[in-house]
């Protein structure tokens, strides 16, 4: 089924997420580094579940460290619901979230680049590419590069926007539009394109 969402409603929300954006300071990937083993004992062993509900823990390696640093605060805030993951976050000064994320965001970056010679498309995918890339590499910093994710995880993110357990002003109402099909066939389409990887400490 093709996803239709209204070119204004579209250009409205990129309005109000981009006006929202937080400033950051810049990360240490060298102190991130020394912060980011409790992160790989899950994020960075291949296929590497989450227990209920059961999908496979997103790869970092490679994502926008500005995405990560909003992520990793949405777990401290509320915004995303977790419990060990909004433990973790808990723990964690901003400066340490930066640090991490910075760190994170260096590990397969020249993977993450090299898929941005990639052009794929997809009818269904045509809003997503406003934001997040034709192929997958998203086009700002506050927004994750979708290329390469598990398929699971992808599910699983977009269900929680659908449903609201997972709360974003521009992510919320494009999902609600969206089918259990197209759900399953963005998560198949974006999971089968070069760039993110799971990758552990050297």
């Amino acid at each position: 089924m093709i996803i239709k969402t209204k070119i204004f409603l579209t250009a409205a929300l990129l309005l109000i997420g981009c006006a929202s954006l937080p400033a950051f300071a810049e990360g240490d990937a060298a102190a991130g580094e020394m912060l980011a083993y409790t992160c790989l004992g899950c994020h960075g062993i291949d296929g590497y579940r989450n227990a209920y509900p059961s999908y496979r823990v997103p790869k970092l390696g490679g994502q926008k460290a500005t995405y990560l640093v909003i992520a990793i605060k949405g777990y401290r805030d509320g915004t995303r619901a977790h419990p060990t993951m909004s433990a973790q976050a808990l723990s964690l000064t901003d400066q340490q979230v930066e640090d991490v994320a910075a760190y994170l965001a260096s590990l397969s970056a020249d993977t993450v680049e090299a898929g941005g010679s990639i052009a794929p498309s997809l009818e269904e995918a045509a809003t997503c590419v406003a934001c997040h890339g034709q192929n997958g590499i998203s086009l700002s910093p506050s927004w994750p590069t979708l290329a390469g994710q598990h398929e699971d995880y992808l599910e699983h993110a977009l269900n929680q926007y659908r449903d609201g357990a997972r709360k974003d002003p521009v992510m919320g109402p494009m999902a609600a539009a969206l089918t259990d099909d197209d759900v399953k066939l963005l998560a198949r389409y974006y999971s089968r394109l070069s760039g993110l990887e799971t990758t552990a400490a050297d």
